[in-house]
């Protein structure tokens, strides 16, 4: 089952632009209204109980389109819907099963911590007693609950964000939006989150997450979207996506005796052996099959090993490659 199906989603704004024109002496302002695209058709489906990255530079559509996603904006064409729920056509049911933290969140700063859960659960229309239980133990989760009596203005900003992750789960929803959850955070605050979105997936929940930290979301989600100038140009795990941009793997070998060199160049998964110092580089078309390769030479002439380290294309080596046209 899918947890989001959106398809040929597109989203347009209006621009409007003053020129100023000489009339008989006299300036006059006209405007000109342009559209501007921020999503531009773009489909793709989340499947129910993983983590779906949602990546992309500055501008290039991401908060649109989970604005969209969360009945914020309405889009220009295409449409949503939400475990099988269109958002637009059936806005109260979507928003009951659906946690939603954006970036520019607030809690409330003059209420304590309790309160705010206090709050959010009241309006969801939780029992007094059922929600008392709740927030305490969201509270206690997200390692707040000695200061649930502090107003939320004294609170650090990491504490604020894990306040706001509290009042987001107290409805507990069925799927979590979250707009750059570690963004700025303390490494405890960071930890703590990430350990605790682990968590709820584990449980169930299904996370719709964007973020510019390539180790969140290589650490954490099962697939992952990359959208720039409004279009999703890459969609798949972390390791396929990786596995997309393959130009440069290699292995450094540390050896206590010497290897023929051009005998290791015509293993068929070698591009080229370098003498580096005290080690040998060796360039290769794929890592798991080089290594294997080179440790059955390494067998079969009785040289030995000291060390071996690899090199991969790191997620964020993919991501600039593919926002550049790489």
């Amino acid at each position: 089952m899918n947890a989001i199906i959106a398809k040929d989603l597109s989203k347009f704004f209006k621009q409007s632009k003053g020129k100023k024109k000489e009339k008989k002496s006299k300036q006059v302002q006209q405007k000109e209204t342009n559209l501007i695209c921020a999503v531009d058709n773009i489909s793709f489906k989340v499947k129910y109980g993983e983590i779906f990255g949602f990546l992309g530079p500055n501008g290039a559509g991401k908060t649109t389109t989970i604005r969209m996603l969360t009945g914020v904006l309405k889009p220009s064409s295409g449409n949503i819907t939400i475990f099988g729920e269109n958002v637009w056509k059936h806005p109260i049911r979507v928003k009951q099963i659906m946690g939603n933290v954006p970036e520019m969140a607030n809690v409330y700063l003059d209420l304590t911590g309790i309160q705010n859960l206090d709050f959010i659960g009241e309006i969801y229309g939780i029992p007094k007693k059922e929600r008392n239980e709740l927030a305490e133990n969201l509270l206690k989760k997200f390692e707040l609950f000695d200061r649930r009596y502090s107003k939320a203005k004294k609170y650090s900003k990491g504490m604020k964000q894990r306040l706001l992750l509290c009042m987001a789960l107290m409805s507990s929803p069925k799927i979590l939006f979250l707009d750059e959850p570690t963004s700025g955070l303390d490494v405890q605050s960071a930890r703590i989150i990430k350990q605790l979105i682990r968590e709820y997936n584990k449980s169930g929940m299904t996370i719709f997450l964007t973020t510019h930290d390539m180790d969140v979301a290589n650490e954490l989600c099962n697939r992952i979207a990359i959208i720039n100038k409004g279009k999703i140009i890459g969609l798949d795990s972390p390791e396929n996506l990786r596995n997309l941009k393959q130009e440069y793997q290699a292995i450094d070998l540390y050896l206590i005796n010497d290897l023929n060199q051009k005998e290791v160049e015509k293993l068929s998964t070698i591009k080229e052996v370098r003498k580096i110092e005290d080690h040998y580089h060796i360039i290769v078309h794929d890592i798991n099959n080089g290594i294997f390769e080179i440790i059955e030479y390494l067998k079969s002439n009785n040289i030995k090993v000291k060390k071996i380290n690899t090199y991969e294309p790191h997620l964020e080596d993919v991501f600039v490659k593919m926002v550049n046209g790489g």
